[in-house]
């Protein structure tokens, strides 16, 4: 497969090189506006593919995405210390109306991946921009926040997180969802898991966990400015699952067309992705608590992105 990442900072770089050691593309194509910077990445990049898998790896312009199956758009300024990703979307808003056109005169077929924060309010704004059906265009959403929530219940029941299914949904960011009700390990709903286990899922732990995965970005960005390896493992997988055609389910952000609640709203539920984009959608069974928490995020993100011409 054939893959194009434009932004070759913390975020792009990072998907790349997890994309290189696990051998997810046969041939990459780096873009940035810091074309010295795109150079360097693709340079320090190819020179891991020795200890990993082959990959033709260069820097180019957007002319060398043709034949790209899958972009990856990581472009646009980063969040600041303190600042809400909401607060980026002013700042972020003109690049993509610059970038997504040039994308698309090259790589008409391609799926877009919008991994650049605030993720759903640009994912809602690359797919009016693209003028394409939804399922081609989605964003990674809260699998990093879905990746935390099962590596936190992991780490408190002492059970690898791959064992744990649970998931974040709406808002990546201050609103989103963690599903409570229907979480499990290994087919078992947690109170129960708990209750064998002999340990106290209290309140306590619960809000442990829940601020473990609400404010990881903002603990994350205050010591070392940005977060990058874990979303960029995270671009890497869903990667494989296009180039599989894996029909794996991940929790994505997407343009909401059919659900009433939500209709008109990029929020994360989960997501059958394979080749051919996002080909259907799950409803979760949600608590009436967490049902009001999804509807609160969707008109968070409906008022933010009604604050913007797309």
């Amino acid at each position: 497969m054939k893959a194009g990442i434009v932004g070759c900072g913390f975020v792009g770089s990072s998907a790349a090189y997890a994309m290189a050691l696990q051998g997810v593309a046969s041939e990459m194509v780096l873009i940035d506006l810091n074309t010295e910077l795109a150079r360097a990445q693709a340079e320090d990049i190819l020179h891991a593919t020795p200890f990993s898998y082959p990959v033709r790896l260069n820097a180019g312009e957007y002319r060398d995405l043709a034949g790209a199956a899958l972009v990856i758009l990581a472009c646009g300024v980063a969040q600041k210390p303190g600042e809400s990703r909401l607060q980026l979307l002013e700042r972020n808003a003109l690049i993509f109306r610059q970038v997504v056109p040039q994308v698309l005169s090259h790589a008409p077929d391609a799926l877009l991946l919008v991994a650049t924060n605030p993720v759903d309010i640009i994912t809602e704004m690359v797919t009016k921009i693209s003028g394409l059906p939804p399922a081609r265009v989605f964003g990674s959403g809260t699998i990093l926040d879905t990746a935390r929530f099962r590596t936190l219940l992991g780490d408190f029941f002492g059970i690898s997180p791959h064992s744990v299914h649970a998931h974040v949904i709406g808002e990546h960011g201050d609103s989103e969802v963690l599903v409570w009700s229907s979480a499990q390990i290994g087919g078992v709903r947690l109170e129960e898991f708990a209750r064998q286990g002999g340990v106290a899922l209290d309140d306590k732990a619960r809000a442990r966990i829940d601020d473990g995965v609400r404010r990881a970005a903002y603990r994350i960005i205050a010591g070392k400015q940005a977060t990058y390896y874990g979303i960029g493992a995270g671009l890497s997988r869903l990667a494989q699952a296009v180039r599989n055609n894996e029909c794996g389910v991940f929790t994505l952000s997407m343009h909401e067309e059919e659900d009433g609640e939500l209709r008109g709203t990029c929020l994360s539920l989960p997501r059958i992705l394979g080749s051919a984009g996002v080909v259907a959608t799950l409803r979760p069974s949600l608590s009436a608590e967490e049902h009001a928490g999804l509807l609160r995020s969707a008109r968070t993100l409906r008022e933010a992105a009604g604050a913007i011409s797309i």
